[in-house]
């Protein structure tokens, strides 16, 4: 169980907003935050993900262990400043969805 100040964003995907995954939110999570369904240009993680999809699929893993492997390798070789430079483009990312009405933006 999560405890102190800590608060979960995630998308509005029928995943998340099941029965069962909103029971155990409400059991474990003490905040969940409203998210646009339509925006998830606003969670620089996704293309982090993105990032590391691409990359694991062009090194096409055979098994499960090196899917495992690839993940995290390539996951370790992100460069800090593609970080940073993903977090710094929040306050514009911000912009275009209000200036979009919260519809999708082009990141």
């Amino acid at each position: 169980m999560l405890r102190g100040n800590w608060r979960l964003q995630q998308d509005n995907d029928p995943k998340h907003t099941s029965r069962i995954a909103k029971e155990f939110l409400n059991k474990n999570v003490p905040e969940v935050m409203d998210w646009l369904s339509n925006s998830p240009d606003l969670n620089p993680i996704e293309n982090l993900w993105a990032i590391v999809k691409r990359n694991v699929e062009l090194r096409r893993p055979k098994n499960l262990s090196e899917l495992e492997r690839f993940l995290g390798e390539e996951w370790g070789n992100i460069p800090n400043s593609l970080i940073v430079n993903l977090v710094n483009s929040m306050p514009q990312r911000c912009r275009e969805v209000i200036e979009k009405n919260g519809e999708r933006i082009s990141y």
